[in-house]
């Protein structure tokens, strides 16, 4: 597999607050798509060792959609997760610092995409995932 890519984001909330809004299928709605043209109608999440994420992620307009589906194969409570999608591997970090949450997000890359599109569209990802958190 190629390198893994490192996306990252700094919060200005606790890390309780952080991983609450980033795992709980309330909050992920809200945030969880890479461009306003996009959103994320639906999301359950079974956070436990070979529990499945499903998020739904659909263009506004209807011309387009996909279930993003993942299996839990790490799980360290309130720090870090790891997940196996589509044969790849994808680990979530959260770290405090200073009352601020930094998330990093290492990723394994697929093959269909270039690198630097998928390490913008999840960059997005992580940023829509930010404003969000703080401004709620």
């Amino acid at each position: 597999m190629e390198n893994k890519i490192t996306v990252t984001a700094t919060i200005n909330a606790s890390k309780k607050k952080v991983w609450e809004y980033y795992t709980n299928p309330a909050h992920i709605v809200n945030w969880n798509f890479a461009d306003p043209s996009w959103h994320c109608p639906s999301a359950s999440n079974d956070m436990k060792i070979g529990g499945r994420y499903i998020a739904r992620m659909e263009a506004k307009d209807g011309s387009f959609g996909f279930d993003f589906e993942a299996n839990y194969t790490k799980i360290d409570v309130g720090k870090s997760f790891s997940y196996e999608f589509g044969g790849r591997q994808a680990t979530v970090e959260f770290n405090e610092q200073n009352g601020m949450t930094k998330v990093t997000v290492i990723f394994d890359p697929e093959t269909t995409n270039s690198i630097e599109m998928q390490e913008k569209g999840w960059q997005a990802i992580l940023n829509n995932f930010k404003q969000y958190t703080e401004n709620n």
